[in-house]
């Protein structure tokens, strides 16, 4: 279908029924994405500066705190621009940016956490041979895999979207251009494309998180039967923090996505929790309960002037 829109702009109307109550959440979303930011930062530095970090476990929870960088900036510097008491208007252009880099970014970070757990499972269930599948080479491969398929993904979602026409109305009531509320602006009947857009966008993840599952599944027999205690903790451990971030990254998806009647305020409330609150924890779950990491942090830390030198 040929693209006939009329509307050259959208109005963002915000998170729903929160009238009033800009500048709280100005403060709260700003806090949270400036936590992010340099929470994530931070985790890029303490493995980057690190050579023990160079393997392949840290590679790829590198590459997702560069995603859990750009993930929230889809969205949340026009929110926090509105918020501040400034044009809530958004190009046509600039919608059709916003709900694709949000889908190629959420999208890569799904297939992401399928290879991270994938490489748990190698090393934990083929320790002698980690070095050897897990190579230099295989991570590269895997890492270009996770971005090129959620491209081809957030591209097959964007079109499908934006091949509508749009003649009009124009205020998405959202605080960004998402599917499911671009959907009913659109001046054409969509109830196939919804199916389409539920089918894609929920068997993805679903695909995804039994990969993970059975990863995990294998995983867990595995640990049972290490014979140290103190290797059964690590293991655990290890697993524990990957574990923690997948639920949290699943659980918004689900509510989302793969419920049949949507509530467009309890969207927004999960959408935050996606989009701000996730890749601001993501660097305390994996820093926490990991020596390694703490200890390169610390070392960055006290380099940048922030720690004294016996710490």
């Amino acid at each position: 279908m040929r693209n006939i829109s009329m509307v050259a702009e959208f109005i963002l109307l915000g998170i729903p029924h929160t009238e009033g109550l800009e500048t709280m959440l100005l403060i709260l979303f700003l806090s949270f994405y400036v936590f992010t930011l340099l929470g994530n930062l931070l985790i890029l530095l303490a493995i980057v500066s690190s050579t023990r970090l160079h393997t392949p476990m840290y590679f790829f929870l590198c590459k997702l705190s560069v995603f859990d960088i750009f993930f929230p900036s889809v969205s949340s510097p026009k929110m926090l621009f509105y918020l501040s008491g400034n044009s809530r208007t958004i190009s046509y252009a600039g919608c059709v940016s916003q709900l694709f880099f949000y889908h190629f970014l959420g999208c890569t970070e799904c297939f992401l956490y399928t290879v991270m757990a994938y490489d748990r499972f190698v090393a934990i269930c083929y320790p002698l041979r980690y070095t050897i599948i897990m190579s230099h080479r295989v991570c590269a491969i895997l890492a270009t895999g996770t971005s090129l398929f959620g491209c081809v993904q957030a591209t097959f979602l964007t079109t499908l979207t934006f091949q509508l026409p749009y003649c009009g109305p124009n205020d998405v009531d959202y605080y960004f251009c998402d599917i499911p509320v671009m959907l009913k602006l659109a001046c054409a009947d969509t109830s196939s494309l919804e199916m389409v857009g539920f089918i894609s966008v929920g068997l993805m993840p679903l695909s995804c998180f039994l990969l993970i599952l059975t990863s995990y599944s294998r995983i867990v027999f595995s640990i049972l039967k290490i014979r140290s205690a103190e290797g059964r903790r690590r293991a655990f451990s290890t697993c524990s923090a990957h574990l923690t971030a997948i639920l949290l990254f699943y659980m918004p998806v689900v509510l989302i996505y793969l419920r049949p009647t949507p509530s467009p305020s309890l969207d927004a409330t999960v959408q935050v929790l996606n989009n701000l609150v996730t890749p601001m924890l993501n660097p305390l779950i994996y820093s926490l309960r990991n020596k390694e990491v703490k200890s390169s942090l610390r070392q960055v830390l006290h380099q940048l002037g922030f720690l004294p030198e016996k710490l």
